[in-house]
């Protein structure tokens, strides 16, 4: 309520105006949306690109078959607001079902939308006065419109949001009127230079001029009560009376301020115009939301019916169950050739898939898939799959890709590193999660630590609990399918082909043994003479007691027991208190100062470990 008086308090002070367009206030209720932060926006494209931040290749470029600027703006809300209550998605979608079902209706409907104007922003610029002529006449071509909609969802009456919109379609039959009679067909853009009003339509005064009384106001008899005391009479005939003022004799001297009169006349008749619609505002208002509606669900069922998307069942048991899901950006970019996938996550036995697979295989796609199909659920929408059974998340969380933020000093892994923070604090067990190449930005044995230990907190109901998808080159994580009872190996099926591959684009159970990286730099156009290089030096780094080394680690279940061995046993009061990294108190940066050999230090390196032990600082535990 205070920062909404604030910002009125602003708007009075700055625009000078009674700001009648402005006619009810919305609370955003978090608990009605769900909360998607830029990261994830930004990396599941919703509404541009990633690289060229074009429109064209995201999700918005896919569903916008809108016809008004209103329809559009309402949509890219709808993406960037998805619903968290089941009874408000299942109302989108039922009207979405609706329109579906009736194509040739619907067909008909955009018809009718195709000419409609922004009618937001003409009411804006109308209540301020600064709408012209033609800005009155598309107002005008717009409200006609209205009926034809209103008429033809007659039918439509079972549905209750198609019910509502149709009842927010008013009538302004006698509005469109009173424009047809007082517009001209072409008017100027100019206000107070003739040429808006339609000759006739100004009849109860007239500006004449004859040799014998020169300037005169003509007034027909049924007006002639309305004349006021100062107009002398000069003659009367048989239907009207002539009249002068003081005034008008002064200006009789020259025709040009006649016409700047009957200039004038008609500035105060076209102001009378916007006045009559200015009353009207809030109707309109309302119609204007309900055509922006209408045009959004106009949309989302044409691009079901062009796409074969299918209408998804909400379930309350946390279940995402995808059959023959697809990317529906990248089946569009391919035109045909999308390969399927079937996807199962629950809170139970299938709460983590770790997927392994070489780049370029699809693992990236495969996982931006499911969100997009469950947040496309959650507007409302069909989504691109054979069949979807899908729970409500109450966020979605991605952390795909990195890159070095100079601005703030920070490097590609601290990015990363911040990224998985702010997941980690924020995730719900209601929540989704999508995890590419945890741990990728530092040195292998760090990476695939954090990594096994993010999979590791995730996985733990007492910690987090989380539905996740967690893409990663580390195929020792592969271990943890059998260590912990809710983790599942998934990869991308290859077949290889001498020293090539094909990308085969299929999810299927189990673990990748390998990631192909030197078959995808020759692919990527690498020259032989590296490539062959390459695989020399693999042969001569592959360690097989790695593996050995991985299965020997015990995994912290927060119970007393792993899968190998014991464990530490913490009770509430540590579960309490733990975090997934380790926290400095002013001590142990001490003795690491005092145990640095700054004689041997780069200007580099002294940099760095300045800036690392400042963060540790920072996030030290305050015990």
């Amino acid at each position: 309520t205070v920062a909404s008086g604030a910002l009125l308090r602003y708007l009075y002070d700055t625009q000078k105006n009674s700001l009648s367009n402005i006619t009810r206030i919305e609370a955003y209720l978090a608990g009605k949306y769900m909360l998607l932060d830029s990261a994830t926006r930004r990396n599941l494209e919703l509404t541009e690109t990633l690289r060229e931040k074009k429109v064209h290749g995201s999700l918005l470029w896919v569903l916008d078959k809108t016809k008004t600027a209103m329809g559009a703006r309402l949509l890219h809300q709808f993406l960037e607001q998805p619903l968290i209550r089941r009874e408000d998605i299942e109302a989108r979608q039922s009207a979405v079902a609706q329109l579906l079902s009736h194509s040739v209706d619907r067909d008909e409907l955009r018809e009718y939308l195709q000419p409609v104007y922004d009618l937001e922003r003409l009411l804006t610029k109308i209540s301020y006065g600064s709408a012209n002529p033609r800005d009155v006449l598309a107002l005008r071509e717009s409200l006609k419109m209205l009926r034809p909609m209103k008429d033809l969802l007659k039918d439509f009456t079972e549905d209750p949001q198609l019910h509502e919109i149709h009842e927010d379609l008013d009538d302004f039959t006698d509005l469109v009127s009173l424009l047809d009679e007082a517009l001209t067909d072409e008017p100027p853009l100019a206000m107070k230079e003739g040429g808006i009003i339609r000759s006739g339509y100004i009849k109860n005064l007239k500006v004449k001029y004859n040799n014998v009384f020169g300037y005169f106001f003509e007034v027909t008899n049924s007006f002639k009560n309305l004349v006021p005391p100062d107009f002398e009479r000069k003659q009367t005939l048989v239907g009207s009376e002539r009249y002068t003022t003081p005034r008008l004799k002064e200006l009789e001297d020259t025709i040009l301020n006649a016409e700047d009169k009957l200039n004038d006349l008609e500035y105060e008749a076209f102001c009378g115009l916007r006045d009559a619609i200015g009353a009207r505002i809030a109707e309109i208002q309302r119609a204007a939301r309900a055509v922006a509606l209408l045009d959004v669900y106009c949309s989302l069922a044409l691009v079901a019916e062009r796409n074969r998307y299918v209408r998804p069942s909400l379930n309350d048991k946390g279940v995402i169950r995808i059959t023959g899901g697809r990317h529906p950006v990248v089946e569009q970019m391919m035109q045909g050739d999308f390969i399927s996938n079937d996807t199962v996550l629950d809170n139970k036995k299938n709460s983590i898939a770790v997927i392994t697979g070489p780049n370029m295989a699809g693992k990236s796609t495969y996982m931006r898939q499911v969100a997009l199909i469950v947040l496309l659920s959650q507007i409302g929408s069909f989504v691109p799959a054979e069949s979807a059974d899908l729970c409500v998340v109450d966020r979605i969380f991605t952390r795909v890709g990195a890159s070095d933020d100079l601005g703030s000093g920070q490097s590609t892994f601290m990015v990363e590193m911040n990224e998985v923070a702010n997941i980690l604090r924020n995730a719900t067990p209601q929540s989704l999660l999508i995890l590419d190449e945890i741990g990728r930005g530092t040195s292998t044995f760090d990476g695939l630590s954090i990594a096994w230990a993010v999979i590791e907190y995730i996985s733990n109901k007492r910690f987090l609990g989380a539905k996740t998808l967690f893409a990663t080159h580390y195929h020792e994580l592969t271990e943890l399918e059998g260590k912990m009872d809710n983790v599942n190996n998934y990869c991308i099926a290859v077949r290889e082909k001498g020293d090539d591959i094909i990308f085969l684009r299929k999810i299927v159970k189990g673990g990748a043994d390998r990631s192909y990286g030197i078959q995808v730099a020759r692919l990527a156009g690498i020259p032989d003479m590296v490539v062959d290089r390459a695989k020399e030096i693999v042969a001569q780094l592959t360690d097989n007691d790695i593996i050995e080394k991985i299965q020997s680690i015990e995994v912290h279940t927060g119970e007393g027991q792993a899968r190998k061995g014991k464990v530490k046993h913490y009770d509430d009061v540590d579960l309490g208190q733990m975090s997934l990294f380790e926290t400095a108190q002013d001590e142990d940066v001490l003795k690491e100062l005092q145990e640095i050999d700054i004689s041997n230090m780069t200007p580099v390196d002294a940099l760095n470990t300045l800036y690392r032990l400042q963060s540790r600082l920072k996030n030290r535990w305050q015990g």
